[in-house]
């Protein structure tokens, strides 16, 4: 009871200063230039989500990857060039990052709606996320915004700075408080796999070679994911992918959590992550606010403000 007690402390705080986390961002950014602009990639996002409810989870993956990699700068839509390496073709997004021509979509409905380009794509990311959380019924939250767009980008960094479906929960806090994230925080943001699916290559060898996992849930996924072949075959991260709700954290105490990372969260033997777990599969409401907070504070992750970087025209490639 006194962690939980901890717990709400500790993200009442967090949301009563989140707006002096980085001065430069606030909600209202974009209200003199383009009051249009949050309505229109809100209606971007729901139109792509109703035509494939799995693209909710991958908008949301894509801010992930974004702040998660020298800061939430729109650094994970570059493409390649002759010149330049991007950070698409990098270990966690080969094959498994989608999402880009949705936010192509968003950019140019925005830019039309703007009649110009003001709105970056560090910020659309960061948009296209909560929407995409409220529109597979989760609260929605407010969005800080004034981001713009780096320039370059890291493989490197991507290949390096992202938390992998194999990481221990020692490596998994130490990569959040890296990027000065808490337990909590990580606790509270891995909720997201309550929606999405992964490919077999993330989880082939938790479901052949892990003890704590329950035996049925493992066999129903060797079907889908034989020894050898099969690594893009994918299964859903929690029981009901297309609902942004607390499944996720009922599966990790029924030992049913898809990757090694997943169940490191829950190992019932009294860790402090145990009693967030726990807590978040019996109160939705918590899990929804603090989502939130957590996810305002991931979005304030060393963001390009003023006149450094840029506003792309397309999202894909500099100016």
């Amino acid at each position: 009871m006194a962690a939980l007690r901890s717990l709400i402390i500790y993200f009442c705080v967090v949301s009563a200063i989140m707006h002096q986390t980085n001065a430069e961002l606030h909600p209202d950014f974009y209200d003199m230039v383009c009051p249009q602009a949050l309505s229109t990639i809100k209606m971007v996002v729901e139109q792509a989500i109703y035509r494939e409810p799995r693209m909710g989870a991958s908008l949301l993956r894509l801010h992930y990857h974004d702040c998660f990699v020298n800061g939430c700068d729109g650094s994970n839509l570059l493409d390649d060039t002759p010149n330049f390496t991007g950070e698409k073709t990098a270990h966690p997004n080969l094959n498994s990052a989608r999402g880009f021509d949705v936010v192509d979509e968003i950019k140019a409905a925005v830019n039309e709606a703007c009649y110009g380009n003001v709105v970056s794509c560090a910020d659309i990311l960061a948009v296209a996320a909560r929407d995409s959380v409220a529109a597979l019924g989760g609260n929605s939250y407010e969005v800080l915004l004034g981001r713009r767009d780096s320039r370059t980008a890291s493989i490197d960094a991507a290949n390096n700075d992202l938390p992998a479906p194999f990481f221990n929960f020692s490596g998994l806090l130490s990569n959040f408080q890296s990027h000065g994230l808490s337990k909590e925080d990580l606790v509270v943001l891995s909720g997201a796999h309550t929606i999405g699916l992964a490919r077999c290559t993330t989880f082939r060898s938790r479901i052949y070679n892990e003890a704590n996992i329950d035996p049925g849930f493992a066999g129903s996924l060797r079907a889908q994911c034989p020894l050898s072949g099969g690594d893009n075959n994918t299964a859903p991260l929690d029981q009901i992918t297309t609902s942004f709700d607390t499944v996720y954290y009922n599966d990790l105490l029924e030992e049913k959590g898809l990757l090694h990372s997943d169940q490191e969260l829950f190992k019932g033997d009294g860790r402090a992550s145990d009693g967030l777990v726990r807590y978040y599969s019996n109160n939705a409401q918590a899990f929804w606010a603090h989502f939130g907070v957590s996810m305002i504070k991931m979005g304030n992750i060393s963001p390009l403000t003023g006149t450094d970087g840029e506003i792309r025209m397309n999202c894909r490639n500099v100016n």
